[in-house]
């Protein structure tokens, strides 16, 4: 495998919060990013359209020769990893918002899951809660609108978005609150301001960066020296690279995706 590839896409630049945590593991390992910025937000798609432009993007991320495939957003990971595990022989690795390691924090067991309105309604979250949190009483909140402001950094719209969304999550009383939107560990900071220091803050981010080490040393694909990374939007390569650059803290040059 040598220093082929890891892949990994979502609708924006949400994503990228995944990528951070997995440089900070695997630090020699190269990537293609992409960012299907012409198709968000991913949370109104039906699981039919989900899958034609999950299956499309694979195709894609194949021709760079990528040994190992992340969907580096939970919509996605909801409605399309187990067709894309039927379609391509590839290691691919989802996120699973992390309610498990939320029902040891959750004192009062209450939890509230922030995500897009798809992921809230979908029957993978549903049933992830009831096998891993059957006690618990878990709040599915779909944040209309908080996925498109982060992909503009939008500030005043996400504050008023956070807002809105987390006086729901302080009346319910949750004590432990799961990101389930990769765009969402970008707001930690401003998100613990509005729920207040007593509740605790999840996100999948680590443990999808360990799954991902993991498979790379059994599989024995460890890349042994960086190159460089590629990232991709069929967006405005412009736009994404300004914003990338700026949540990645380092400076990135995007080219344009035709899938």
């Amino acid at each position: 495998m040598g220093t082929r590839p890891i892949g990994m896409f979502d609708s924006g630049v949400g994503g990228l919060s995944v990528l951070i945590e997995v440089k900070k593991i695997i630090p020699k390992e190269n990537f293609v990013f992409l960012a299907d910025q012409a198709n968000i937000p991913y949370g109104d798609k039906t699981k039919s359209q989900l899958k034609k432009l999950s299956q499309n993007i694979t195709r894609f991320l194949l021709k760079h020769n990528i040994k190992l495939l992340v969907i580096a957003c939970n919509t996605a990971s909801c409605y399309t990893i187990d067709y894309l595990r039927e379609k391509f022989s590839i290691p691919i690795v989802g996120v699973v918002p992390a309610i498990k390691p939320a029902t040891k924090l959750a004192k009062n067991g209450r939890i509230a899951v922030l995500s897009t309105p798809a992921t809230s309604q979908s029957a993978y979250l549903k049933k992830l809660i009831e096998n891993v949190a059957p006690r618990a009483q878990v709040l599915r909140l779909g944040c209309v609108g908080l996925e498109e402001a982060v992909e503009q950094l939008k500030k005043a719209e996400i504050a008023r978005l956070l807002k809105i969304y987390l006086k729901k999550v302080n009346d319910f009383g949750a004590d432990a609150v799961v990101l389930g939107c990769t765009h969402y560990p970008f707001l930690k900071k401003d998100i613990a301001e509005i729920v207040g220091k007593n509740v605790n803050i999840l996100d999948s981010g680590k443990a999808i960066a360990e799954r991902v080490s993991d498979i790379l040393e059994k599989n024995r694909m460890r890349s042994p020296q960086k190159l460089s990374d590629l990232f991709f939007t069929t967006g405005n390569p412009g736009q994404f690279s300004k914003i990338a650059s700026t949540l990645l803290k380092y400076k990135i040059d995007s080219q344009k995706a035709l899938l």
